[in-house]
């Protein structure tokens, strides 16, 4: 089963490894996928994640449980942050654990576009001392079509 964290703390890369990795011996491949917040032209100060508790950790678990019922998951680990953020910290960790790297792969990626698409936060930037909601792309909308 997959573990769901919404949270404003930071997370560390190898705990959260070594977690899913924990009395599993049967895992052959884990895969991990850490976004960020960018700063594509220099003038971001800070980047503001909200989301509804309790909404948003069900919509994480669902999308999680999708995942597990696509491919032969031993262990998946999602964290997704909320509050300000400044550019370069980290927003979201996926990890995915199987036996074989190719459902670990296609798992994160398959979590990744439908976190990007429909996991319900809302964003907002300040870029040169402005504020502006960030819209969703159409391109991220587009991407989880495929699966």
């Amino acid at each position: 089963m997959a573990h769901i964290s919404v949270q404003t703390d930071d997370f560390d890369l190898n705990t959260e490894v070594n977690s899913v990795r924990a009395h599993n011996v049967d895992i052959g491949a884990i895969v991990t996928f850490t976004g960020t917040v960018r700063d594509i032209d220099g003038t971001l100060t800070s980047m503001t994640l909200e989301h509804y508790p309790g909404m948003t950790e069900q919509e994480l678990e669902r999308i999680a449980n999708e995942a597990e019922k696509r491919w032969p998951l031993i262990g998946c680990r999602i964290i997704h942050r909320y509050g300000t953020l400044k550019p370069a910290d980290n927003i979201v960790l996926v990890v995915t654990a199987s036996r074989h790297r190719s459902a670990a792969f296609e798992a994160a990626d398959f979590l990744m576009d439908f976190l990007k698409s429909n996991a319900p936060f809302w964003k907002k930037e300040v870029v040169a001392g402005k504020e502006r909601w960030v819209e969703a792309k159409t391109s991220d909308t587009e991407a989880i079509d495929r699966w």
